[in-house]
């Protein structure tokens, strides 16, 4: 401590306390969690750096079909030493406190619109039945009744019925 250049890597596997996250997906409780992280002395106080490495479940935004995909976070953070100026990170008896930053990092990176498949074409808005995967099958456009009355009507003037221009 208080040693600028010195530096320690450390791997740790662990398992998320708590539920991260809220809306359609989170990491839930008891997730396995990876963490490499490199620690560095600098002079203001100590340089934290590393890879966080879990599973977020969830439903998809569009289909709600089940949701369960890895996710990988990179974070950097300055731990400083304890002095006059007011610090978000301290290092607190030769210790720093990484779970608030990993929190911080994962909980920031789940997607906020999340796709089982980046073409899902969600639900049929009338029926609720997931459309088809891979196929052309669009909603069909319902009609307002308002404007029922202008269907008989046409622009194609070589049909023989009278164009509504």
């Amino acid at each position: 401590m208080h040693r600028s250049g010195e530096m320690r890597e450390v791997t740790l596997n662990l398992t998320v306390p708590t539920a991260w996250g809220e809306g359609l997906v989170a990491v839930p409780a008891g997730e396995k969690l990876d963490l490499d992280v490199r620690l560095e002395s600098v002079h203001e106080g100590i340089l934290v750096s590393g890879e966080a490495v879990t599973g977020y479940t969830g439903i998809c935004g569009r289909c709600l079909e089940p949701i369960d995909e890895p996710l990988e976070v990179d974070f950097q953070e300055l731990f400083a030493y304890a002095g006059t100026e007011a610090a978000d990170f301290d290092v607190q008896d030769d210790h720093v406190d990484l779970e608030i930053l990993v929190r911080d990092a994962i909980v920031l990176s789940l997607p906020f619109q999340p796709v089982c498949e980046p073409d899902c074409a969600g639900l049929d808005p009338e029926t609720g039945v997931k459309l088809a995967h891979g196929t052309d099958a669009h909603p069909e456009e319902a009609l307002d009744p308002r404007w029922a009355a202008l269907g008989k009507f046409t622009t194609d003037p070589g049909n023989g019925e009278e164009g509504a221009d």
